[in-house]
C-alpha cells in the first residue's frame, strides 16, 4: 500500500535540501568571493550537512527521509520500502528539488546566476577535469554517505536519536573533501535541479554522471550494509527474543504448575479433616 504522505514528506525535505545548500554556495561567492576557499568550503559544508540534519529529523519518523534517488533505489532493492512507494519517493523528491531551484532563480536572479544556482558542473581541475576520476569520486562519496545512513537510521540496534547528527555530520565531511573535487553530487536529485531550470548545456551534458555514479555507489553500500551487517543483526535478535519468549514461557508453565499443586495439596488437606 503506498503512502502519499511520505511522499510529500520527501518532496518538503529535499525542497529544503535544494533550497538552502545552493543557498550557501550562493552566499560563500558573495561573502567570500569567486574560488574556492577554506571559509567558504566550510559555509557550503554546514549548509548541507546542517540542512539534512534537521530534514532527518523532522521527516525521519515520516518517511525515513531519503531525500535523494541514490539513498531510495538501495532502499528498495534490499526491500526497506515497495517499489511503488519507492518509485513516489523518487518523483516527489526530484519535483521538491526543481521547485526549490525555482525559487532561487525568482529571489536571486543575478547573484545566483553566476554560479548556476549551485549547478554541479563536472569533474574539477585538481581531478584534471577526468570524467573516470569524478565519477569514482562520486561512487566513494555516495558509498559512504549511504553506509552512514543503512548502519544509523536502518539498523535497529543503532540509537535513532543519532541518526540525524550521524548523516549530517557525514554530508559535511563528504561536502568538505567533495566539493573541491567534483562539488560533492551525492544526490541525483540535488544535481538535476538547476541543470534542468538553468538550460544550460555544460551542466546538462554532464548530469548522467550525477545519476549514475551516486546509484551505484548508493546500491553496492546498501547492499553490502543490508546483507552482511543488518540482517544477520536482525536475525540474531529475533532469535535471542524467540529464546527469551520460550525461557518466559516455560517460567510461567513452571509457576502455574506450582500453584496447581499447592492447590491440590491444599483440598487433600482440607478433605482429611472432614473424614
Amino acid at each position: 500500500m503506498v503512502n502519499p504522505r511520505a511522499w510529500f514528506a520527501e518532496a518538503i525535505a529535499t525542497y529544503a535540501l535544494v533550497f538552502f545548500g545552493p543557498l550557501s554556495v550562493i552566499l560563500s561567492v558573495v561573502v567570500f568571493g569567486d574560488g574556492l576557499t577554506i571559509e567558504s568550503i566550510l559555509m557550503i559544508s554546514l549548509g548541507h550537512g546542517a540542512v539534512i540534519a534537521l530534514m532527518v529529523y523532522a521527516f525521519g519518523h515520516v518517511s525515513g527521509a531519503h531525500i535523494n534517488p541514490a539513498v531510495t533505489i538501495p532502499m528498495m532493492i534490499t526491500k526497506k520500502i515497495s517499489v511503488a512507494d519507492g518509485i513516489g519517493y523518487i518523483i516527489f523528491q526530484v519535483i521538491g528539488a526543481i521547485i526549490a531551484t525555482l525559487s532561487l532563480v525568482a529571489i536571486l536572479p543575478e547573484i545566483g546566476k553566476p554560479v548556476l544556482w549551485g549547478g554541479h558542473g563536472g569533474p574539477s581541475e585538481l581531478l584534471n577535469h577526468s570524467i573516470m576520476s569524478g565519477f569514482v569520486v562520486e561512487v566513494i562519496l555516495t558509498f559512504f554517505l549511504v553506509l552512514v545512513i543503512f548502519m544509523t537510521a536502518v539498523h535497529k540496534k543503532a540509537p535513532k536519536s543519532i541518526a540525524g547528527a550521524s548523516i549530517g555530520g557525514m554530508i559535511f565531511l563528504l561536502h568538505i573533501v567533495g566539493v573541491p573535487l567534483t562539488g560533492a553530487g551525492m544526490n541525483p536529485a540535488r544535481s538535476f535541479a538547476p541543470a534542468i531550470v538553468t538550460g544550460d548545456v555544460g551542466l546538462l551534458e554532464i548530469n548522467w554522471l550525477y545519476w549514475v555514479a551516486p546509484i551505484i555507489g548508493g546500491i553496492i553500500a546498501g547492499v553490502i550494509m543490508n546483507y552482511v551487517f543488518i540482517n544477520k543483526d536482525e536475525a540474531e535478535a529475533k532469535s535471542g527474543s524467540q529464546s527469551s519468549s520460550v525461557s518466559k514461557s516455560k517460567s510461567d508453565l513452571k509457576k502455574y504448575e506450582k500453584k496447581y499443586l499447592a492447590r491440590l495439596e491444599k483440598q487433600k488437606k482440607a478433605d482429611n479433616i472432614d473424614e
